[in-house]
């Protein structure tokens, strides 16, 4: 299953959301352009390493070898194209409604802020690895857990290829969230049972950022806020595009 859009119309233009995109896609052009050896040395001292956490002086070692900016930095790099564009796709969708609700200066915080969480989980699942960890997830997952708890009631449209053949159909967003969030879980507790990363993914960054972002969501959210009318509702309130129907197939 594939999320193609939400339900939840903005407000405002998301200037943070779209720059953090921007950021993410500048910094993976910038990987492309670098020598196999050049990336390697750029993964190697900006990536998230727990060993490097969990040795003598800890975080702060570390943050003073290499500055407070690695730790920040990591979460614009990427392992490869499907990587970058699976992240800033998902950041697409449910990052414009989050920082409409929670205000441009507190998104941004929040954003950083999941990350640093999400990197610490990994840290604490995996304290002796050697595996650098790139990558917005942990982030965006962050972002989702707060999608969670400000848009309970928001529809996910949802693409599903069986066959080459498209289907496209709609689940409220509590199904996917929660069903993203099981599979992490159950990845997540195999890696731990493995003794390793599984596909080479950081599970509990996802699960630690998801947690984050839900409780900080819940904190930081603008409780004056009102949910806007939906694109489903706009749509039944107009003229319906496909004759016999009250809104087009897609949505």
């Amino acid at each position: 299953m594939f999320p193609i859009r939400d339900s939840i119309p903005t407000r405002h233009f998301p200037v943070v959301n779209v720059s953090l995109i921007t950021l993410n896609v500048a910094a993976f052009l910038f990987q492309v352009s670098l020598s196999d050896t050049e990336l390697m040395a750029l993964v190697e001292q900006f990536g998230v390493i727990p060993a490097r956490f969990a040795g003598p002086g800890g975080i702060w070692s570390f943050a003073v070898q290499v500055g407070a900016f690695s730790l920040f930095a990591s979460m614009f790099l990427h392992g490869g194209w499907l990587h970058l564009i699976g992240n800033i796709w998902t950041l697409y969708i449910f990052g414009d409604n989050v920082e409409d609700r929670m205000g441009k200066i507190q998104y941004l915080a929040f954003y950083l802020a999941c990350g640093l969480l999400a990197s610490l989980a990994h840290i604490l699942s995996d304290p002796g690895s050697l595996i650098p960890t790139i990558g917005a997830s942990g982030a965006i997952s962050g972002v989702m857990g707060a999608y969670l708890v400000m848009f309970p009631r928001s529809k996910i449209s949802m693409l599903l290829p069986i066959f080459y053949i498209p289907f496209f159909f709609r689940i409220p967003a509590v199904v996917f969230l929660a069903y993203w969030f099981i599979l992490q879980l159950l990845d997540g507790t195999a890696s731990l049972v493995a003794g390793d990363a599984v596909d080479n993914v950081a599970f509990w960054a996802h699960i630690g950022g998801f947690v984050a972002g839900a409780i900080l969501g819940w904190l930081l959210r603008d409780r004056r806020y009102t949910e806007p009318e939906t694109y489903v509702t706009y749509k039944r309130r107009a003229q319906p595009m496909w004759p016999g129907r009250s809104e087009s197939p897609w949505l």
